[in-house]
């Protein structure tokens, strides 16, 4: 045999041995990893919850805040690091295993060719190991456990990601979940009367009629139109203009979905449990953390449970409910519902209006459509969505388009639906992952742009026909903040990533990022040159929107995941105990107030006519001066 092919032959054999040692240690490494994650299980350390018990007793502790961020990152670091063992420990072992198959077809390929197979073979340890077929079999097995193992341990990680935040709230008041009210909400029965707390002659007559009023049954497909005595607004001429989109409440965060209210005269004072400047409140029968939308005179959220899902509407001045309808009779809707977690609900998604129309979307996948009087225009099925938390992103419209953010772990799509037909007029498919944030539509001064924040793309559509006009690959992790912009510039940012600030123009680009407060939930806020962040773990920062530099921050203690308005010089932001921190839009800290309103919000603040609305877990309330 001629010695050159001898020495490649052992060679391979050499390396097919040594690659294949490597993946049976991976695989031991990684059935190792699920072990110790079954034994230490992060979800049961008490370390955390048990110092925010102790900060609870002395919130001015700063020694103690430290030790409970240092904490806080640790576990997050550990949790990143497990899933990155995991991933490269799987990575690592299949190309072991690739290797030692090259291997093996290499030397047997090799001996084939120089028909010497059956005196190399008395020779190749190679050869014996073939033969023995139990240890081929223990390997595989060896490696099949592992690869089990490595998949069980993701999910272990990806059940302690969902209920990290749970975990802790347990023993937090301040930022308990809100699973229980919930559950009490959905026992509540329909046609609740609204609570008029110290209103004048004129509102408490009004108030009178709406006790005495009779409710549509919540099951009903289309619902009578509104009584005579409220004012419904009627059907504006063509596209809605942005001036009557700015009069209005449209969408979520505004009429273009970035955070900013056009209205003056906003409040700043109010006690929701005292009754203090509290309009009025009322019980929505169903639950839900949809934030209210406006139009005109009249206010829409929606509620859902395992036996309904149905949109309300409520006359703003009141607190009347005007109608109500059920979203039921849908082609392709699940007769189960889908799982999802307490602090996302079968109703998340904020409602969307032009002024003729109001859509809704659930997390079963049904969308509606009804006139403003609450009869059914239309309704379909996008196919139940699979989402491990619930759907939650809002609607938007662009003239007769309903634009719907469509991402799941099957597939990303952004879908625009004709608002007078329900019929699909373009879909586009996205090349991300799931998230579940919204959409914002913004002029950029040359041309409208829908721009949507995904894992990993921060993207941007023409919202005519769905083509992607631009795409920027830097977020990570489960997407729930949607951008914020102005001046020509996008912010996105989420946790376990980062904060950016991208220039629009002929080539979109990243001018800063910054990694010191990332939102988890709520919306980045810009305006008047700085972008405002809030964190799930309490704190709210202010950076300069040009270059990234931190002006200010601070910590309020109670999580946030409500987003931050902007109304009338002053920002608005809500943590999850219900209480309102109010500054001015400007490069110094500046609070204005601390309003609370006596009950856990999750819910965004909306603006009209000098007062606020907003939606507890109980209690949607209107506040502002009597």
């Amino acid at each position: 045999m001629n010695i050159s092919t001898t020495d490649k032959i052992k060679l391979a054999q050499r390396i097919g041995w040594i690659a294949a040692g490597f993946s049976i240690i991976i695989s031991f490494l990684l059935i190792v990893n699920f072990a110790q994650t079954k034994l230490n299980n992060p979800i049961e350390n008490k370390t955390i919850p048990a110092l925010v018990k102790r900060l609870s007793q002395n919130p001015g502790d700063e020694d103690l805040k430290s030790e409970i961020r240092a904490f806080d990152l640790l576990s997050r670091k550990a949790y990143f690091t497990s899933q990155w063992q995991i991933r490269t420990g799987s990575y690592l072992m299949f190309l072991g295993i690739i290797i030692s198959i090259l291997s093996v077809r290499y030397v047997l390929s090799a001996k084939s060719k120089l028909n010497e197979i059956d005196s190399i073979a008395r020779d190749n340890g190679l050869d014996k190991l073939v033969a023995q077929k139990w240890i081929i079999y223990a390997g595989s097995g060896l490696i099949v456990l592992a690869l089990i193992s490595g998949f069980l341990s993701y999910n272990s990680l990806k059940e302690y990601r969902i209920n990290e935040n749970v975990a802790v709230q347990e023993e937090k008041p301040v930022e308990t979940t809100v699973g229980p009210a919930v559950q009490e909400q959905a026992s509540t029965p329909a046609g609740q009367s609204a609570t008029v707390v110290n209103t004048n002659t004129t509102e408490n007559t009004v108030a009178a009629n709406a006790v005495a009023s009779n409710v549509p049954p919540a099951n009903s497909a289309e619902t009578p139109a509104a009584p005579s005595s409220a004012k419904v607004i009627t059907k504006p001429v063509g596209f809605p203009t942005m001036a009557q989109l700015k009069a209005n409440y449209p969408f979520f965060r505004g009429s273009e979905g970035i955070g900013v209210a056009f209205q003056k005269n906003t409040p700043i004072d109010w006690n929701g449990a005292g009754g203090k400047n509290v309009i009025w409140k009322v019980k929505v029968p169903k639950s839900g953390f949809s934030s209210p939308i406006i139009w005109g005179n009249q206010l829409f959220v929606t509620g859902a449970d395992a036996q309904s899902r149905v949109v309300y509407c409520y006359d703003k001045n009141s607190g009347k409910l005007l109608w109500e309808a059920a979203a039921d009779n849908i082609e392709g809707s699940p007769a189960k519902m889908p799982k999802v977690t307490a602090d996302t609900g079968l109703a998340a998604p904020t409602m969307a209006t032009d002024g003729s129309a109001v859509f809704a979307i659930f997390a079963t996948g049904d969308v509606i459509a009804l006139d403003m009087s609450g009869k059914r225009i239309w309704a379909r099925n996008l196919g139940v969505p699979d989402n491990h938390y619930g759907h939650g992103s809002s609607l938007i419209v662009y003239k007769d388009k309903l634009l719907i953010q469509y991402d799941t772990n099957k597939s990303g799509k952004l879908i625009a639906l004709a608002t007078q037909t329900g019929t699909t007029v373009w879909e586009t498919i996205r090349s991300t992952k799931i998230s579940w944030s919204s959409p914002i539509l913004v002029n950029t001064g040359k041309r409208m742009e829908l721009i949507l924040t995904t894992n990993p793309n921060v993207d941007a559509y023409n919202p005519e026909t769905g083509k992607e006009l631009w795409s920027i690959a830097c977020l990570s992790g489960e997407v729930g903040p949607s951008a914020g912009y102005a001046d020509g510039m996008v912010f996105a940012g989420n946790e376990y990533a980062k904060l950016v600030g991208i220039k629009i123009g002929a080539t979109p680009e990243i001018v800063w990022s910054s990694d010191e407060f990332l939102p988890e939930v709520s919306s980045p806020l810009a305006v008047n040159g700085m972008v405002y962040v809030a964190t799930t773990y309490g704190v709210f920062a202010c950076f300069d929107a040009k270059t990234g530099t931190k002006n200010w921050s601070q910590e309020f203690g109670g999580a946030f995941y409500a987003s931050a308005v902007y109304a009338d010089g002053k920002i608005y932001i809500t943590d999850m105990t219900g209480k309102t921190y109010i500054v001015k839009a400007t490069k110094d800290y500046q609070l204005i107030g601390t309003p609370e309103l006596g009950e856990k919000a999750v819910c965004s603040p909306v603006f009209q006519d000098g007062r606020v609305y907003l939606r507890g877990v109980n209690q949607l309330y209107c506040l502002g001066a009597k």
